[in-house]
């Protein structure tokens, strides 16, 4: 196939393309990328390949009404593959689409040097491959689906044209690749299929050679029964049919894909598509003078024409119908003369015309309506056909004595103006700022712009301006309802909640109303039934409010009843209203419409949690890790579930969960708390050091990380060194009751350290002065002083707080007899500096986990939902992340702690009641 072009021709093109399109390779994601790249889970190992035919380019699932039904499988394949080697390394991706251009000008090349000549096919090859025009389909990743239909399109057209035999026989062979081929470029873009039409015109006027005239005569002739049919055109009219059955054949599997449903589009994609006559009619048509032009002069180029960059051809009078009438007339014209001749030069125009309009056809709202007004990328293709016709014209110039030079420098520069307007152009698309700035420069009558460079502002949190572009949208489209969501959104994010209801609720009042008996998806923009979640989700912050938030949800629901989102986020709010059971009911519903979405599996499991259905919630977060193994929250709570339980045999895998977790948030203190927590309850205690102390590294002042590290010192008997961990919790955290405590005893029984533990329990005790167990060790202390008077007072003070503590009252009655005791020798009850007992150590109540450690669980929450507002990060604090309810390993450690701590009592009456 490569025999009729050199390595030369193929380096040269490759040197171009390269040169014309390095810098792409420096910019992001952008524009359509989003939500092609970033947004879509097809793209991920995770998901199953077979989703990638069950779901369209952007990743939603052909039998939702939301779909595009763009069934892109080979291309989204391509994205994977990227994502394999780079993830969301944007580099890759623009990569590969500069190396499939190259490929194509290659191919695009050899297609032309069967209709032009050398020279001729050269100059076409070079100027396709320089085109301004297609800056959007090579430098917009998503771009990529017109260069694989392109590759697929072109290799079927030439594997066609080896269907004539040496002997004028048909060689089926090449006829069988071209249907394969034919099917291939289908899957990469639906555009594909028009190489059929090609295919055929090439068949029939350069192939067999016929021209209208003839085929006109010739069937005046079987018609008048004076003569049968030729053969050769009985070997036309069999591979006609054989390849109009097979486009036949792709048309309906490409119907059945999607389930016999176009896509929903509204007047903001396509303002003409649902105008009246004659206004429809007039627009569409004068749209393809608009699109010559960009082909002739691509000198202003825009990445978005939809809404009002065009206004509507409204009127017969409207003087842009003088374009459409001439562009009719020198396509009917160039068409005509072509068709009348046999000449080598009409063959090619009729090739070049066939290039141009038959791929155009599905973009040209002609037949049917697409999703935008004008889009340079669907020139990709057709730009083949015009390059060809230029090429055609220099090559007749080139010949004319007088013009040869003219001709030359005329496509000298020409080529290059052309490259360094591409080369320029591609920066454009450096990012999203950059690219919607450059398109509000070509045309300030289109809201979609404005609203996409606030997006722009609004990725960079930088809020005041993007309101301004927000407003402004509303400005030039009053009645755009996603432009006033974004201002809602944009005062939410700047905390004016009044403002944020009210462009809200201007929202909501631009709704089509429902009328019975009509669907009303196909009157409105599926992503702005988001006016109703994201008006709901802001008043339920009110929690007076709530039952009007509920009411938006159902009311969405209504309208919609597949609108998943819908589901989910009043599931939310029915947890927050405490209806556990309603909230199963949604996230199930919710379910039935996605069971492939972790966060739905998720939040199923938190509503267990709530029901106190432990088994049931782990089942559930089991499902989510299934179908998302690194989910982050799944893998943190039902680690945490399995912690809780008690049973040690679910230790292992919640050991393993938490270290994914924290390979996955390596910067979230909370996960090596829980791991040091786990290791505790093993007695693993260099573990429970290391992990504690990671913890402490990355979220300095971790109050339940900092006292259960100093717990663990003392409990190993390491506790001078538990005292510097203690100092530095009570600096953060002044006022924790138990760190005070266990300094107190630390101080008291280690340091030997009286003044120190008395200044604990006093401060315990100016922060709650009815704490029973402050109260109770300072009376230790004040007998630890041999102040019996006031140890005395001290006692009667605690057993008034606590009187039903049996332990209170007996140390009170040894201290009253101690002190009758040494009345009746005569002893003087003042206090004694710095003496103690002699008959053993003053001990006071050790203290148990810190309440926020191992015995105090958290609450548990749902993930942020993904609604048009924004995606945010699945992420919480410790807090957020643990249960309520008590575990049976929970209620047997305490009842481990009140033995040990009796024991401890005792000893202090042995010590109170010695001589």
């Amino acid at each position: 196939m490569m025999a009729v072009v050199t390595w030369k021709e193929i380096c040269l093109l490759a040197g171009v393309v390269l040169g014309c399109y390095w810098n792409s390779l420096s910019c992001g994601f952008v524009f359509d990328d989003v939500s092609a790249i970033l947004d879509n889970k097809d793209l991920r190992p995770s998901t199953p390949l077979v989703n990638l035919f069950l779901n369209d380019f952007w990743g939603t699932p052909m039998s939702e009404e939301r779909s595009h039904k763009s069934y892109r499988p080979l291309t989204v394949l391509t994205f994977r593959l990227n994502y394999l080697i780079s993830e969301l390394g944007a580099m890759s991706y623009h990569l590969l689409n500069m190396l499939l251009h190259a490929v194509v000008c290659v191919l695009f090349l050899r297609v032309s040097r069967i209709i032009l000549d050398n020279t001729s096919s050269l100059v076409a090859a070079l100027l396709f491959a320089v085109h301004p025009i297609h800056t959007e389909a090579v430098t917009g990743v998503v771009g990529r689906a017109e260069l694989l239909s392109s590759i697929f399109l072109l290799a079927a057209f030439l594997s066609y044209t080896k269907s004539k035999g040496s002997d004028h026989s048909i060689v089926w062979t090449p006829i069988a690749l071209t249907v394969v081929l034919v099917a291939a470029a289908t899957l990469c873009k639906e555009q594909g299929i028009t190489v059929i039409g090609i295919c055929c015109v090439y068949e029939v006027f350069v192939a067999q050679g016929f021209t209208l005239p003839m085929l006109i005569d010739t069937m005046l002739q079987v018609v008048r029964g004076k003569d049968g049919l030729p053969y050769t055109l009985l070997q036309t009219l069999l591979k006609l049919i054989v390849l109009i059955i097979s486009t036949l054949l792709l048309v309906i599997i490409r119907v059945q894909v999607i389930q016999s449903q176009l896509p929903v589009f509204t007047r903001f994609d396509n303002p003409a598509a649902v105008s009246q006559t004659p206004a429809r009619q007039l627009t569409f048509n004068y749209l393809l003078p608009v699109n010559a032009w960009l082909l002739l002069n691509p000198s202003e180029l825009c990445c978005d024409w939809t809404m009002g960059t065009i206004p509507l051809v409204e009127s017969l009078l409207d003087v842009r119908n003088l374009a459409t009438l001439t562009f009719y007339s020198l396509l009917s014209v160039l068409a005509f003369q072509s068709l009348r001749h046999s000449t080598k030069s009409a063959k090619t125009v009729i090739m070049a015309l066939s290039l141009v309009v038959l791929p155009f056809i599905p973009a040209s709202n002609l037949f049917f309506p697409v999703g935008f007004v004008v889009a340079e990328r669907v020139l990709y293709v057709p730009s083949m056909g015009f390059c060809m016709l230029v090429a055609h014209g220099f090559g007749i110039l080139s010949h004319t004595g007088s013009l040869k030079k003219v001709s030359w420098l005329f496509m000298a520069i020409l080529l290059t103006t052309h490259t360094v307007k591409t080369f320029n152009r591609n920066w454009d698309w450096e990012s999203e700022y950059t690219l919607f700035t450059s398109a509000l420069k070509v045309n300030k009558n289109n809201a979609k712009l404005w609203n996409n460079v606030g997006h722009a502002l609004e990725n960079q949190n930088n809020y005041e301006r993007a309101l301004k572009y927000f407003l402004q949208a509303t400005r030039v489209q009053p009645d755009d309802i996603g432009a006033h969501m974004n201002v809602g959104r944009t005062y939410k994010n700047l905390n004016k909640t009044k403002e944020a209801e009210d462009a809200y609720l201007i929202a909501k009042s631009l709704m089509p109303q429902v009328i019975p008996g009509k669907k009303y998806a196909t009157r409105v923009a599926p992503n702005h039934l988001n006016v109703y979640i994201n008006l709901a989700n802001l008043i339920r912050t009110n929690d007076s409010r709530l039952e009007e938030a509920d009411q938006l949800y159902r009311q969405a629901i209504s309208m919609r009843p597949d609108f998943k989102q819908a589901y989910i986020s009043r599931g939310e709010l029915l947890l927050k209203m405490n209806k556990p059971s309603e909230a199963r009911d949604a996230y199930l519903r919710a379910l039935e419409l996605d069971g492939t979405n972790a966060d739905l599996w998720y939040n199923l499991a938190i509503v267990h949690i709530e029901m106190k259905e432990p088994a049931e919630a782990l089942k559930n977060f089991n499902h989510a890790l299934e179908l998302n193994p690194k989910h982050k929250l799944a893998l943190f709570n039902s680690a945490l579930l399995m912690q809780e339980s008690g049973e040690p045999r679910l230790r292992p895998e919640a050991n393993r969960r938490f270290l994914v977790y924290i390979k996955e948030e390596p910067d979230d203190a909370n996960g090596y708390f829980n791991l040091g927590m786990l290791a505790m309850d093993e007695n693993k205690n260099e573990a429970a050091e290391k992990w504690m102390k990671k913890a402490i590294k990355l979220q300095p002042g971790f109050r339940s990380a900092l006292f259960n590290l100093a717990l663990l010192y003392s409990q190993s008997k390491r506790e001078l060194d538990a005292l510097p961990v203690l100092e530095e919790l009570l600096h953060h955290h002044p006022e924790h009751v138990k760190g005070l405590v266990l300094k107190g005893d630390i101080l008291m029984n280690h340091k030997k350290d009286t003044k120190g533990a008395k200044a604990c329990f006093e401060r315990i005790l100016q922060m709650d002065p009815t704490n029973v167990q402050g109260k109770h060790n300072l009376c230790v202390v004040y007998f630890e002083e041999r102040d019996l008077l006031r140890a005395e007072k001290c006692l009667e003070e605690t057993l008034a707080l606590a009187p039903h503590e049996e332990y209170v009252r007996r140390h009170l009655a040894i201290v009253r007899s101690k002190m009758a005791a040494m009345s009746a020798a005569g002893q003087g009850l003042s206090p004694l500096e710095s003496s103690s007992p002699s008959t053993g150590e003053g001990k006071t109540v050790h203290t148990e986990k810190d309440e926020e450690g191992g015995n105090k669980k958290n609450t548990w929450k749902t993930p942020p939902t993904r609604s048009e507002e924004s995606s945010k990060k699945l992420e919480g604090s410790q807090s957020d992340k643990r249960t309520k309810s008590k575990s049976t390993k929970e209620i047997k450690d305490i009842e481990k702690k009140r033995a040990a701590a009796l024991k401890r009592l005792e000893e202090i009456e042995r010590i109170l009641s010695g001589d």
